[in-house]
């Protein structure tokens, strides 16, 4: 094995950021043979006139620099710009059985999909087909169902506003509302848990809080990785004094030290930040113990006469206070400690920091909202915050912090299972149609479809489907069995190897690319995680002639299913404008003047009302919400029981393999790697970089089993591991999920150590 190719572990003890981000930042662009083309697209990223970044859902902030991207964004646009190509020889030189043996970064570096293929069986190869050929197809197979219903429609986050708008109106004027959606595996608890509490399932705070803010909670997040342009504000926050909190199950290289790669005295210097001012090392699934622990802590300095409630706020917006007491003053501490893993002592600390604080942000991510009660958890989070009125106040409130960049953009603008029957009313009177009015299903349910043979079509509106879910073998299975699968992409990936009978994979033009129609060059819009809406508009010439706008692929997908329409697929598919006064007319309370506001090429914020103290719940108040007892997962009998949360490495995003190592974890050419706290693996009678194999704990009569996993000692609590994914996805059974939100349970999942068959290659462990 070559020295560069040579699996190791080596722990990183540098700060993050800084010549480590710089420098991974223009190695990807010459791996990509990208440096020129690269670098004029970074200045185009997320600055006015240019595009929005297709990485995160960090909104930019208010006072833009020249250069406003991460290491993150500079990887995304790189693997976008790329000089690669998958042609129609690619194709003809591999069948699809052998791409499937090929890994998911392998797949990545191929490149940039340049043309329209469909499926043929007989060589068992993707051949080229036309355009209308394609379309043809979908209408032919969408026509042939015996009900709508039949039919699975996934969107991924990256689709923009205007293109899934459209595909919400096809989707229901076909006669369904089956939008399995990326924002299911992840962040559906933030749109099902908090409109009870707070009335809307979205983030409350805008860039600017974070300069008022007199403390900031970031908990089951890795900021440094996932949304690396937050370290900004975290910074910024640092050096002004403001204890930042993180609780989470693993020490993250970023939260501990970073330097901004762009501070030139930092760089010049070899300076960093120190951000995290408490780490709260908490047990996998004992967040609700935290939580309840500081809460309880809080009514009992009310008790001691210490005013630390906001108790007019709480008088005039809130509901529930009681219940929530009672609730919270019956867990006793031994509990709370023992299932937390967390002191009684540092849970009265961070509540301290939390009572004196008159303006605090809690900022979360997956590590709260993958569990089975994740939305119930994130009422909890929503308790914390209104004991202190931290709402409608600058420097306060709750601040989700999404993955995709338009994801929460794609379900305010209707790709929703669940739609409002007041939103399909205005469907109705705006495009003349009667919408179905059934629920539709998630991305389980249309799994379960699947595997019942009641789903015959998928069309996967960009992502990774088949490899994002759970249970990746019964997956697999089960849409091999579909009669079509149909997948709008930008690059080669392994949801297109997973196919049914009959399918199609449709290259799109990407986001940093120009679209031009007969109505001369467009632009679509993204929502960013605090309801900022922004026009993006590519910089670079399209890949190939042959690839289409989202936005076409889905007129011209309608014109072929629905040839009776009296919707104007057409005139949509050239003008979007027409577009955005449509999502006007269905949404005039956010949307109004839709068209002259997106002119400021700085966009506009979507009004939410709990900013101004008002709260579209039944009761017209913010409700405090009781989850009973400590647990948020089922409590497993099995004493070798492990928690394992499935995780991002640093040079990934969502599926995406960008490199098989880890820069911050200190891992090197290598995914088959397992995170374990050296007490527990000394227990099981493992030694540092043992090869072990995991199973799930599970008496459904499915066996679930990964081989050939490297045991790597690192700062666990005891009981938890960690593990990336996908590679870890077929550990996690279909029926362990949020039942509120459908939300697979991916960060913890009840697995066993069992001994290994692999001949897994060794890693050295360097220290």
């Amino acid at each position: 094995m070559s020295k560069e190719k040579e699996s190791t572990f080596k722990p990183y003890h540098h700060p993050a950021g800084g010549w480590g981000a710089a420098g991974a930042t223009a190695k990807v662009l010459m791996e990509q043979s990208v440096l020129v083309k690269g670098s004029r697209g970074l200045l185009a990223m997320n600055q006015p006139g240019g595009f929005k970044c297709p990485s995160c859902a960090f909104p930019d902030p208010d006072h833009r620099k020249t250069l406003e991207f991460c290491e993150n964004g500079a990887k995304a646009l790189a693997h976008e710009a790329t000089k690669a190509r998958v042609t129609r020889e690619f194709f003809e030189r591999h069948t699809v059985t052998e791409l499937m043996d090929k890994s998911d970064y392998w797949l990545e570096m191929q490149g940039r999909l340049t043309e329209p293929m469909r499926y043929d069986a007989a060589t068992d190869k993707y051949v080229p087909v036309a355009w209308d050929d394609a379309f043809a197809l979908i209408g032919k197979h969408l026509r042939a169902l015996e009900s709508p219903h039949q039919a699975e429609f996934y969107t991924s986050g990256r689709t923009a506003n205007e293109t899934a708008f459209l595909y919400s109106i096809f989707v229901r004027e076909f006669g369904t509302n089956n939008f399995p959606d990326c924002s299911n595996m992840c962040h559906e608890p933030t749109s099902r848990g908090l409109p009870p509490a707070i009335g809307v399932g979205k983030g409350t705070i805008v860039m600017a809080d974070f300069d008022h803010a007199e403390a900031i909670f970031v908990i089951g997040q890795n900021t440094g990785t996932n949304s690396p342009r937050m370290m900004t504000n975290l910074v910024e926050a640092r050096k002004r004094g403001v204890p930042v909190i993180l609780i989470n199950p693993m020490p993250e290289r970023a939260l501990i030290r970073f330097t901004e790669p762009q501070d030139i005295l930092q760089m010049a210097t070899f300076g960093s930040t120190a951000i995290s001012s408490d780490f709260v090392h908490v047990r996998i699934g004992g967040d609700l113990a935290v939580f309840k622990g500081m809460m309880r802590a809080l009514f009992e300095a009310e008790d001691r006469g210490e005013a630390v409630l906001d108790t007019a706020f709480i008088a005039e917006h809130t509901a529930g206070l009681e219940a929530l007491r009672a609730d919270v003053m019956s867990v006793s501490w031994a509990d709370i400690t023992r299932i937390s893993g967390i002191t009684e002592e540092q849970i009265r600390h961070i509540a301290g920091i939390y009572a004196k604080s008159n303006a605090t942000i809690i900022c979360y991510g997956m590590g709260l909202t993958q569990h089975q009660e994740g939305s119930r958890l994130l009422q909890q989070v929503a308790n914390l915050l209104l004991l202190k009125g931290n709402f409608g106040k600058p420097g306060a409130g709750i601040a989700p912090i999404r993955g995709h960049s338009n994801v929460q953009g794609d379900r305010t603008v209707g790709i929703d299972e669940k739609p409002s029957q007041d939103y399909l009313d205005r469907v109705r009177d705006v495009f003349g149609f009667e919408p179905p009015r059934a629920h539709g299903h998630h991305v389980l349910e249309a799994l379960e479809a699947m595997e019942a043979g009641t789903a015959k079509v998928f069309f996967g509106m960009g992502g990774n489907f088949a490899r994002a879910v759970p249970d990746t073998a019964r997956t697999y299975a089960a849409m091999g069995r579909l009669n079509l699968t149909v997948g709008v992409a930008t690059k080669l990936n392994r949801g297109h190897l997973v196919h049914g009978k009959d399918a199609l994979i449709l290259p799109v033009v990407s986001r940093s690319e120009i679209i031009r129609t007969t109505a001369g060059e467009q632009f679509v819009t993204i929502e960013d995680a605090m309801a900022n809406v922004t026009p993006s508009r590519g910089v670079f010439e399209p890949v190939s002639p042959d690839v289409r706008p989202e936005t076409e692929i889905v007129c011209r997908m309608a014109m072929a299913t629905l040839p009776e329409s009296r919707t104007p697929w057409a005139q949509y598919m050239e003008d979007y404008t027409l577009i955005r006064d449509k999502i006007a007319a269905i949404y005039p309370d956010i949307y109004a003047d839709f068209s002259e506001k997106i002119k400021n090429p700085r966009g506009f914020h979507l009004d939410i009302p709990p900013r101004r103290r008002v709260w579209p719940t039944p009761n017209g108040k913010a409700n405090f919400l009781v989850l009973p007892g400590l647990e948020v997962n089922d409590v497993v009998a099995d004493p070798a029981m492990l928690r394992l949360a499935t995780i991002r490495s640093h040079d990934q995003y969502n599926t995406t393999i960008y490199s098989n190592s880890d820069r911050y974890r200190g891992v090197y050419n290598n995914r088959l790697v397992i995170f374990m706290n050296k007490q527990d693996r000394e227990d099981r009678g493992l030694e540092n970089g043992a090869v072990i194999g995991l199973e799930t704990c599970s008496d459904d009569g499915y066996r679930r089993y990964v081989d050939g996993l490297t045991v790597i000692d690192y700062p666990m609590p005891r009981g938890a591991i960690a593990g990336y994914y996908p590679e870890l996805n077929p550990l996690l059974p279909l029926d362990y999920f949020d039942e509120i939100s459908g939300t697979p349970a991916a960060k913890s999942i009840p697995v066993k150590v069992v001994p290994s068959v692999a001949s897994a290659a060794p890693i050295r462990i360097a220290g």
